[in-house]
């Protein structure tokens, strides 16, 4: 499992997707801030996986910027192949995460970047008050919701990390549900 996770890295995770950071930059700066708030390791490891799914798009970087790539869901069934449900439904979840803060607090929009401001739109927009509350009735709403805060503050171009994916070997290994088919 580590190993085609890695795979996936060390093939898109150097490339930029509309962002000012670079694939992996972006996962192990998100990682690290659910670390440093003492997330589950379900959690962490969501955050570190949450745009895996951009990068198991062979198209990376060449799509029309007016496709939405619904990157979540490929990223979320991907996983599913190793990791609970605590793992993947915040992944799955972490771009309707983006719909509910816009609709619940509409100066959280002005926190996102142009990628992200852009890519609200092709996804729905902001949610109603009624589908806001059906949202947070869903199974890992609330941490897809904290996933999404993280996703927006881990795209800081110059920042300096101490870990490296290697360092969350241990962790994405002892989440594994189902043994590693490739």
């Amino acid at each position: 499992m580590f190993d085609v996770i890695e795979r996936c890295f060390a093939k898109h995770g150097d490339k930029k997707y509309g962002e000012f950071v670079t694939q992996r930059q972006h996962a192990l700066q998100c990682a690290t801030l659910a670390s440093q708030e003492g997330a589950a390791s379900g959690l962490i490891a969501a955050a570190l996986l949450h745009d895996i799914g951009h990068m198991l798009d062979e198209s990376l970087g060449q799509k029309d910027p007016g496709d939405d790539l619904m990157h979540e869901v490929t990223g979320a069934n991907f996983l599913s192949q190793w990791f609970p449900k605590a793992v993947t439904e915040p992944v799955r979840l972490h771009v309707v995460a983006k719909r509910f803060l816009t609709g619940n607090d509409p100066s959280y929009y002005e926190t996102l970047s142009p990628a992200s401001k852009h890519s609200l739109d092709l996804q729905g927009g902001p949610m109603t008050a009624e589908a806001q509350r059906q949202f947070l009735n869903v199974p890992f709403a609330r941490e897809a919701i904290q996933l999404r805060r993280w996703d927006d503050l881990a795209k800081e171009e110059d920042l300096e990390l101490a870990l490296d994916l290697a360092d969350f070997r241990a962790l994405l290994e002892g989440l594994m549900e189902r043994p590693a088919t490739a």
